[in-house]
């Protein structure tokens, strides 16, 4: 039962050293260059003939062969922030960073790589492991790297994909999991309001826009707190307002940005609605808007059996006490796009660095790297149990 806990303990070092490598070389969205070549070079020394710039800069490897087919994604994008988290692998790369630990996931499954080519034995069928590009953003017809590698076939004939996420916040070894909802849909917006600019010291020749916006924030909360049904998840968040450039003009406009987050559908498309409604005030009050809502990633959902599975796992190689349910919350992953082409499941891996504060996309931003084996196994041994599952 303990054989691949065994496996990737003895594993540690080598999960660790890839991380590290990976860490201090990072590369931003559909950039993965090293990073890929890192991968293939890796999973060709064990004996695998991985597909390279599947998606732009992913990379593909089959364990296996035949029915079924388990993916295993792992992301690969680091972010555009200075590294200030005092390890001595530091970022080699100034204004790049991995800020979110995907550099840790790819050195896991690159781990799970190793186990499953050391097994013995194993349930007929494929492993497919995904390495994956560009999570934390989109090229500029606006797909993300799990698009990207759907459209160049990876997810064909998968039965199910599963995946981690380290969490720099939960103690280490920990894992996090629940069924249904796990990430929200994130979707975009920009506009404009639109008003007659004029001298301060005469508003009343004007349409004031800053006025009108005001009218409009006030709009836009209200969408949550009075159209929203309660019990349905959903924020709408202004990120940035930009407007004027002395003080006693009053300008022609206000341009303003944000994010719109939900779980299911159908709050989706009454919060699109409801933003364009809430925009209409500037209209009532004399002015004009233009309003563009930019799609994003949907929600993603776990399947409930496969989390079973993940947490029956869990609980025969960590304990009853390393499972918890995670709090709700309105993150985005664009796993999402492979869970709606096949069951799936996400959980999230204990790794707290040290008593400071180093949540995800912050420069100090850092993980206890004895956490990896455990996901690497855990991992591992679900996608062995899935196989005879589906089998």
């Amino acid at each position: 039962m303990t054989t691949i806990l065994e496996m990737a303990q003895e594993l540690s070092p080598a999960i660790i050293a890839w991380r590290r490598d990976i860490h201090a070389h990072p590369e931003l969205n559909f950039q993965e260059v090293r990073t890929a070549k890192l991968v293939a070079d890796t999973l060709r020394e064990m004996g695998l003939e991985p597909q390279t710039q599947v998606g732009k800069t992913g990379v593909v490897a089959k364990i296996g062969s035949g029915k079924p087919v388990i993916g295993i994604r792992a992301d690969m994008d680091a972010l555009p922030i200075e590294e200030a988290s005092g390890v001595d692998f530091r970022s080699q790369n100034p204004g790049v960073m991995h800020a979110c630990g995907h550099d840790a996931h790819t050195a896991i499954l690159l781990g799970i790589a190793r186990i499953l080519t050391l097994l013995p034995e194993r349930p007929a069928g494929e492993i497919r492991l995904l390495f994956q590009p560009a999570e934390e953003a989109e090229d500029n017809e606006g797909k993300s790297g799990a698009v990207r590698m759907i459209e160049d076939g990876a997810l064909e004939g998968v039965d199910t994909v599963i995946a981690l996420h380290t969490a720099s916040t939960l103690e280490t070894g920990k894992i996090m999991l629940n069924d249904g909802p796990n990430t929200a849909a994130v979707d975009s917006f920009k506009a404009t309001i639109l008003g007659k600019g004029g001298h301060g010291a005469y508003p009343h020749q004007t349409i004031d826009p800053i006025f009108i916006l005001a009218q409009v924030i006030n709009a836009i909360h209200g969408i949550r707190a009075r159209r929203i049904n309660p019990v349905r998840p959903s924020v709408i968040s202004i990120g940035a307002v930009h407007t004027g450039t002395v003080n006693n003009v009053i300008p022609q406009e206000v341009e303003m940005i944000g994010t719109i987050r939900s779980y299911d559908e159908e709050t989706r498309q009454q919060l699109w609605t409801d933003l364009e409604q809430a925009f209409g005030v500037a209209r009532a009050l004399g002015g004009d808007f233009k309003l563009q809502i930019t799609p994003g990633y949907p929600a993603q959902y776990n399947d409930t059996a496969v989390v079973e599975t993940i947490k029956q796992v869990t609980r025969e190689f960590a304990g009853e006490d390393a499972l918890s349910e995670p709090e709700a919350g309105m993150g985005a992953e664009d796993f999402a796009y492979m869970t709606r082409l096949a069951p799936g499941a996400m959980f999230m891996l204990g790794g707290k660095y040290d008593d400071e504060h180093r949540p995800h996309h912050a420069p100090n931003f850092a993980l206890d790297e004895d956490s990896f084996h455990i996901g690497a196994a855990v991992l591992a041994e679900s996608a062995i149990r899935l196989l005879k599952q589906k089998a």
